[in-house]
């Protein structure tokens, strides 16, 4: 009897244990279960360059070997979440790299060399029209992010832009005593532009400066066209959103009236007033469009209307390749899934 109680006892503790080491099991493999099954969020590029410190950003080349000073973008911008440097050793730990076309198309070999990081993003900078863009080809394949004029590129760089006023601000037109200025320095005498401009000084006259022509003193380009009701705003090439400092600066920060060449008139009105500008193409002959001038220049009123936008706006000139460069954090944080383009060239045509 004694000795069945004893067994009874020593089954009773074996099931005891039996079942602690059961539950505990039982725990452990839930737990297991939950970590193994439990979903795993995607994780983008964006997602875990956010949770870095900082990102570094490579300028490779500088633009028309124009160097800037990039260690000043973190107080430009208020922002110390990006390192911007132009030290090519840090290649292989840059989070982007920014290429400017000009340095880098004649070959392959002016192109980074080392293997390329995998969260790395090439940035592809070209201000210049396509025509004046060669060898794009060369880029095809290889770039993730594109940072130009044109308004589908990944980060919008226009020439210029307007920026609205916080209040209405009354506009006084400043006194002209000129007609017509042209600034010029690539002068193609087989460029229709030239031509344009052949046919249309024998109706109305036209100063020229530039480099074949008049020279402009240093400092005073905005000045000596200020004093001109008009300015020739021709672009050497016709292309979409190709429209350049020859509008924003040379004719809209000297306060003159621009006459644009370029794309059509429905691609200017998508930056600027309809009544801030005259278009060639508004005109079936040069000869009536120097007419048209002529009735401007005789009809004070209608002239003032081409002024009427700036009591609401302000032109801004964005061509100071430091702030285009320091504006690249921002838009790298907020940038797409990393991909490739696989044809710059047909893109950008």
């Amino acid at each position: 009897m004694d000795s069945f109680k004893k067994m009874s006892k020593i089954v009773f503790l074996v099931l005891i244990f039996q079942g602690i080491f059961g539950f505990i099991f039982y725990i452990s493999l839930k737990n297991n279960k939950t970590n193994i099954y439990k979903p795993i969020l995607p994780i983008t590029i964006n997602k875990m360059k956010s949770n870095r410190s900082a990102l570094t950003i490579l300028v490779w080349t500088w633009p028309f070997d124009i160097h800037l000073p990039l260690m000043k973008c973190s107080r430009f911008l208020r922002d110390s979440s990006c390192i911007f440097t132009d030290d090519r050793n840090l290649y292989s730990s840059a989070d982007a790299v920014i290429l400017h076309h000009r340095e880098v198309y004649k070959s392959k070999h002016l192109l980074p060399q080392l293997p390329r990081p995998s969260e790395q993003y090439w940035i592809w900078f070209n201000m210049e029209s396509p025509q004046n863009s060669p060898n794009l080809q060369l880029m095809d394949n290889l770039i993730n992010l594109t940072m130009t004029y044109k308004v589908d590129s990944d980060i919008f760089t226009p020439y210029g832009f307007l920026k609205q006023r916080t209040e209405t601000d009354p506009f006084t037109v400043p006194i002209k005593t000129k007609l017509v200025a042209w600034v010029i320095s690539n002068w193609k005498a087989n460029n229709y532009r030239i031509q344009y401009y052949n046919e249309l000084k024998k109706y109305i006259n036209i100063d020229l400066y530039g480099k074949y022509h008049t020279e402009l003193p240093s400092g005073k380009h905005n000045k000596i066209i200020s004093m001109y009701k008009f300015y020739m705003a021709f672009e050497n090439s016709v292309h979409q959103d190709y429209i350049t400092e020859k509008l924003w600066n040379n004719a809209f920060m000297s306060m003159a009236v621009p006459i644009v060449m370029g794309p059509p008139r429905s691609n200017y009105e998508r930056f600027i007033p309809s009544n801030s500008f005259i278009h060639v193409n508004d005109f079936s002959t040069p000869k009536e469009l120097a007419d048209y001038l002529y009735k401007l220049d005789q009809d004070d009123n209608k002239y003032q209307q081409y002024f009427k936008w700036r009591s609401k706006y302000q032109p801004i000139v964005n061509t100071d390749f430091f702030k285009l460069y320091c504006n690249v954090c921002k838009a790298l944080k907020n940038a797409p899934a990393r991909r490739f383009i696989t044809s710059i060239s047909d893109w950008y045509k």
